[in-house]
């Protein structure tokens, strides 16, 4: 029973019936009914021990690549961040990171520690657990290309050592054993020496702020390339930018953004997501596959 959750000890933060509108970057859906930020990965293994309902358990970090249903979500929510942070780096050019930390922390702290190839991280609105989750990636970059090997979390609390061959990793998919989360990772990286130029986060980011809407609600990319295909020139050549249903809109800037305009709602999104893939899918016969996770059911 939910209710079950109050007598629970924890050092984290528990909530009940709570908005999920402040943890997804397109700021909509509905209530949760229970929300979970735990204080560290001890506090988040005493929490799953001492909780063995069969509700469902979500997982999320900053919210990005989220969609949320108006409905709200039964069971309980993971908020990875701010307090799964650990975060170390080794002479021999590992880091060790854990979920919650933003991808664009690793990003900069691993060029300050003289260390390349994440340098692209700087460009992901997420945190390491997602880039995980999906193998996030962007400026030609994508996470496990990088990863040595991982921490997973099962839903009765218990830490699991991984090695990258135990998963089936393809772009923007990887896949998992049911029930399992990410909740830590080693990484491998390479020294920058001394006469070689380090790749300029800055530049990154200005390439990023000029071709992309940052500064407006969105989830980031909503759909994936097809092979040898880019989905924002496709959606862009439909004819679909500046598109709108309801309060969500086609970014006039970048197709493959769908923006909250200020009153989206899930049903809104979604509703706009079906447009494009029959549209798409019309023009040119290829079936746009959703980079966004859906949470729960969205209607």
């Amino acid at each position: 029973m939910l209710t079950d959750l109050k007598t629970l000890d924890v050092r984290g933060k528990l909530s009940f019936d709570e908005s999920m509108t402040s943890y997804n970057t397109w700021g909509v859906g509905g209530r949760a009914q229970c929300v979970f930020r735990p204080a560290d990965v001890d506090d988040l293994q005493s929490f799953l021990k001492q909780y063995n309902a069969e509700q469902p358990v979500y997982w999320m970090g900053l919210g990005s690549n989220i969609l949320i249903p108006d409905e709200g979500l039964s069971g309980v929510v993971v908020i990875s961040h701010p307090g799964l942070q650990g975060i170390s780096y080794k002479d021999d050019g590992s880091v060790y990171v854990e979920a919650g930390v933003a991808c664009s922390k690793l990003a900069r702290g691993s060029v300050k520690h003289d260390l390349q190839g994440l340098e692209f991280m700087a460009g992901i609105p997420g945190t390491v657990g997602g880039a995980l989750a999906m193998n996030a990636g962007a400026f030609g970059g994508s996470t496990w290309e990088h990863v040595r090997s991982l921490k997973m979390i099962t839903r009765s609390g218990e830490l699991e050592q991984r090695q990258v061959d135990e998963f089936k990793v393809s772009y923007r998919t990887v896949e998992t054993a049911a029930d399992e989360w990410f909740v830590a990772a080693e990484f491998k990286l390479s020294r920058i020496e001394v006469n070689e130029e380090a790749v300029s986060i800055r530049e990154l980011l200005a390439k990023r702020n000029h071709s992309q809407p940052i500064g407006e609600k969105n989830c980031g990319s909503v759909f994936k390339n097809p092979p040898g295909l880019f989905a924002a020139e496709m959606i862009q050549q439909c004819g679909l930018k500046g598109l709108k249903v309801g309060g969500a809109e086609i970014s006039p800037k970048h197709a493959n953004f769908i923006i909250n305009t200020g009153s989206a709602s899930a049903t809104d999104i979604t509703e706009l997501m079906a447009k494009i893939i029959s549209t798409v899918k019309k023009q040119y016969g290829v079936e746009l596959q959703p980079e966004v996770r859906t949470l729960g059911d969205v209607k």
